[in-house]
């Protein structure tokens, strides 16, 4: 079954173009999408995935309707494909059932992989590069000269059991979570008898 998938970013952007486009292919289904693409939750893509079978073939206008980014495009087509079906475009020239179809995406797919190990061997070496330098990365340690303060305002409250946690927590903007790690940093708070 030739299943058509049409999406367009925003509400006030028309699909006609893209629908008309999958009927003239033979489409007989069409799943319609309006949301951004950077979107991880389309709700009419997750139900076309849900429903796709062995034999199917996805029909799309161009591939930047279909996925977010090449890493989420090869996602996309693996899931696609691990269910037995294909994925066509109508202008990118790429179809999945075809061998040259397949060997065009397998191409993407390892660019993508390359562009993966490429951005993590930077960041090794930026990392490398800094440690050198004597920098570490990461958030520094203990706490600003703000938070200490406001531990320093916590403990004291506390101690003065004139507030309970919670009261602090709200009177300071800041969790339960935060109170502890907070007045942990001063020293260990033990309730007192």
């Amino acid at each position: 079954m030739k299943i058509g998938y049409a999406r367009v970013s925003t509400k006030d952007q028309n699909l006609s173009l893209q629908i008309d486009a999958l009927k003239k292919e033979g489409c007989q289904k069409i799943y319609e999408e309006k949301a951004t693409g950077a979107k991880i939750d389309r709700v009419e893509l997750k139900n076309m995935l849900e429903q796709l079978r062995e034999g199917d073939v996805i029909i799309i206008w161009k591939l930047d309707r279909l996925g977010r980014s090449l890493r989420d495009l090869v996602n996309l087509v693996s899931e696609i494909q691990g269910k037995g079906a294909g994925l066509k475009s109508l202008n990118d020239f790429i179809d999945t059932t075809t061998p040259q179809g397949k060997l065009t995406f397998h191409i993407f797919a390892a660019l993508a992989e390359f562009e993966r190990e490429i951005i993590s061997d930077r960041t090794k070496a930026g990392l490398e590069s800094a440690r050198a330098r004597g920098r570490v990365g990461g958030r520094p340690k203990g706490l600003s000269k703000e938070a200490q303060n406001k531990a320093i305002v916590a403990e004291s409250l506390y101690r003065q059991k004139q507030m309970s946690v919670n009261q602090i927590c709200k009177h300071l903007s800041f969790s339960k979570a935060t109170f502890y790690k907070y007045t942990k940093s001063i020293k260990t708070l033990e309730p007192e008898s």
